[in-house]
């Protein structure tokens, strides 16, 4: 299992990394241009401190996976964990719509590689929390 939790904790320093590159993909210099100075800088902010989240949870994972899965809150925190990353990947469905995505080979892809990711990282925050 703790191969496993270093595992994910790598998957979310990438994950963390990838958001540095957010802006400029999805173009929101132009894009988010007609949204107030508030709307605007709370897209910048809320992404950095989500990237910021990510970084510190993979760390986490990375360094202290045996006491994720040896100490009794190291399996809390797995649930709190599992708890989110189940509703991350349940808003993988429920929260875009299929249109940016369906028909798009490359989105499509990358669709289906987010759900494998949720579903991965929410069944290895669940076993740990439950063995």
């Amino acid at each position: 299992m703790i191969g496993h939790i270093q595992l994910v904790g790598c998957l979310l320093m990438a994950l963390s990394l990838i958001h540095v590159f957010f802006p400029r993909y999805f173009k929101w210099k132009d894009d988010l241009k007609p949204l107030s100075l508030i709307n605007r800088q709370m897209m910048y902010i809320h992404t950095f401190f989500l990237a910021f989240a990510l970084l510190l949870l993979g760390l986490l994972c990375v360094f202290a996976a045996d006491e994720l899965t040896d100490t009794p809150l190291g399996k809390k925190l797995s649930y709190g964990f599992a708890l989110f990353w189940t509703a991350r990947l349940m808003v993988q469905f429920i929260g875009y719509h299929p249109s940016l995505w369906k028909g798009k080979k490359k989105e499509t892809i990358i669709h289906i590689l987010f759900v494998i990711l949720w579903i991965y990282i929410s069944a290895v925050f669940w076993m740990n929390a439950y063995y």
